[in-house]
């Protein structure tokens, strides 16, 4: 079941956020999240006008996905960026698929033209599924994120809604 996210998912998004960011190279972000920061983005998003979902099956939260504004300013008020995360062993259910599909209905909703993906350069995986579902490499920064002592480029990916 894909829904929005809840305050009382914040501990569960928190656990399947930090996996990744404890573990990988999937997002540059080195510090894990407490339940606090979640709470504080659903709530955010939430205000905004944007959107956090979950995939949840039998109470489990298997996955969340979560927009916002691309970047700073009324400019820029109809692009936005996606965050995306599968719990471990979560993957190939079509629980990524369906997050997308519900964000991405969402924000065209509510007037998005685009929605922007940011890539680990290391991480083809995500590459290859963006380009699944409609998105296409628009841009490569180099060495633009900094993790696990080593520079690592980031791929922009866009898709318009």
């Amino acid at each position: 079941m894909i829904r929005p996210a809840r305050p009382a998912d914040a501990p569960a998004i928190a656990k399947l956020l930090n996996h990744w960011i404890e573990t990988s190279a999937i997002t540059f972000n080195p510090v894990p999240k407490t339940e606090t920061d979640i709470l504080e983005m659903i709530e955010t998003k939430a205000a905004a006008g944007h959107a956090m979902f979950v995939a949840e099956d039998g109470g489990e939260i298997l996955g969340q996905a979560s927009y916002g504004q691309f970047r700073a300013g009324v400019g820029y008020r109809t692009c936005m960026e996606h965050s995306i995360a599968l719990a471990p062993g979560a993957k190939g259910k079509g629980l990524g698929r369906a997050l997308m599909s519900a964000i991405e209905d969402h924000a065209r909703k509510a007037g998005a033209h685009q929605m922007i993906a940011g890539v680990s350069g290391e991480n083809a995986e995500g590459r290859a599924f963006h380009e699944r579902l409609g998105y296409r490499i628009i841009a490569t920064v180099p060495q633009a994120g900094f993790k696990f002592g080593r520079f690592m480029d980031l791929v922009l990916m866009q898709k318009f809604l």
